[in-house]
């Protein structure tokens, strides 16, 4: 069987991508990756997505999605993605254990953060650890933060921080930031903003929530327990697009390089998300762009379906 559409990702912009194909009647597959829901399942209460006036909790935002996309007449297959033939059509798209055909090709896999590895980390995620300091900075009114890395996305991550926390501090593995200079100017300027220089944060503590870090010089090897209510880690994103390479264009850092927002070059492929996006990063955005390359797929095989019906 040859579907019209696969969608491959379940994140705002796979699951917004079905919805749209779907209502147009072509009955998507989808093929959500083992990471049901993206990064918005790590996410707490979103209180920045239209409609939801007092927040909602990023996995029951997912599910809804999902549950909206069915009732049109999506499906899912609950498969990692491994590999896709791009080169002739139909179009290949295969997992650990089946091989799907396709007329037209969404992907939407988005993209993970970049974390330090402790374990302590992975307890707290969403209980004071985060990755998104746009996403969950509101909750930590009148608070002591950190933040680590040191980027341009520290920098502003920084900066947007101090206009909800009591204080931020950066630690940072190094004696000098990586961000550019006048980030950097813009950061040390602001006086809720202090560097931990040549530190690394070893484990977080806290029971329910974070409570504090532990953190270790690593020139003198002294360690040091800082209380603070966040821990915000800023140290980049790695899209999702490793079985991409060689199959679509993808820049340096590994996004998929598009044309007119969602067009990946490849006739009939199309992409969405922060697979794509590496600026902005939220869920209305992902699910926008989701409706754009659904809304473009709908263009595409209804341009073929003439063409092949012969008048053209």
């Amino acid at each position: 069987m040859v579907e019209q559409i696969i969608v491959i990702g379940s994140g705002p912009a796979g699951y917004t991508a079905a919805l749209y194909a779907a209502r147009e009647g072509f009955n998507p597959l989808v093929i959500t990756g083992i990471n049901i829901g993206g990064q918005l399942i790590l996410t707490t209460t979103v209180e920045n997505y239209p409609g939801f006036p007092d927040g909602v909790y990023g996995a029951d935002l997912m599910e809804m999605m999902k549950k909206q996309a069915e009732r049109f007449g999506s499906r899912f297959a609950y498969e990692d993605v491994t590999e896709v033939d791009f080169s002739k059509k139909p179009f290949k798209v295969k997992t650990k254990s089946n091989e799907y055909e396709a007329r037209s090709v969404i992907i939407a896999t988005g993209a993970s953060a970049n974390w330090m590895g402790l374990p302590s980390e992975q307890k707290f995620i969403g209980k004071g650890v985060s990755s998104c300091a746009t996403c969950d900075g509101p909750f930590f009114k009148g608070k002591d933060v950190i933040v680590v890395g040191g980027g341009d996305t520290a920098m502003t991550d920084s900066i947007f921080l101090t206009k909800f926390a009591n204080s931020v501090t950066i630690v940072h593995r190094r004696d000098s930031f990586k961000a550019s200079k006048i980030m950097q100017e813009r950061a040390m300027a602001n006086n809720k903003i202090k560097v931990r220089w040549n530190s690394v944060v070893e484990e977080i503590r806290g029971d329910a929530k974070v409570s504090s870090v532990s953190i270790r010089d690593t020139v003198t090897g002294k360690g040091e327990e800082i209380p603070v209510s966040g821990v915000f880690v800023a140290i980049g994103y790695s899209p999702n697009t490793k079985f991409l390479e060689g199959k679509v264009k993808l820049d340096e850092h590994g996004y998929i390089v598009t044309e007119d927002e969602v067009k990946t070059g490849i006739d009939g492929v199309f992409a969405a998300g922060d697979a794509v996006d590496h600026v902005y990063r939220q869920a209305i955005s992902a699910a926008g762009s989701g409706a754009k390359a659904a809304l473009e797929a709908r263009e595409y095989l209804q341009n073929m379906d003439y063409i092949e019906s012969g008048k053209e």
